[in-house]
């Protein structure tokens, strides 16, 4: 009989680095960014991730309600969690991308107000209109 406590081991470990995978990239991106000189586009995508990671960890809440059964080993179960995450990874941003809940929307309008980037868009608005009025 072979030995597979490795493989485990090694499961185990990709599965615990890939489950704070997208707690890490959020905090990556929000870290890195100075969203006071933001664009709109980057913003957005800043509040869907964060909706993304919300979402997702409401999906982890609601598959830990699921009785586990009892007859799958460490090692089966190990892999079986591996890709539970990835699928609640990528359901998470297809639900955000397709509907969402809104919430990236209103953190996306309150990030603006914070930002001063509803200021900055209506000044370059009214400034675009200016100068279109005074060239006629």
């Amino acid at each position: 009989m072979m030995d597979y406590s490795n493989i485990a081991s090694m499961y185990s470990d990709t599965y615990a680095s890939a489950a704070n995978q997208s707690a890490t990239r959020l905090q990556d991106k929000v870290g890195s960014t100075d969203y006071t000189k933001a664009t709109e586009k980057e913003l957005l995508d800043a509040c869907k991730q964060f909706e993304a990671y919300f979402v997702e960890q409401l999906y982890k809440g609601m598959l830990k309600t699921i009785p586990k059964s009892e007859d799958t080993s460490n090692y089966t179960s190990t892999i079986m969690d591996y890709y539970k995450d990835q699928m609640m990874q990528a359901m998470a941003e297809q639900t955000t991308e397709q509907s969402g809940l809104g919430l990236a929307q209103m953190l996306y309008e309150q990030m603006k107000r914070n930002y001063g980037l509803d200021t900055a868009s209506a000044e370059a608005a009214a400034s675009a209109s200016a100068a279109g009025t005074v060239s006629e």
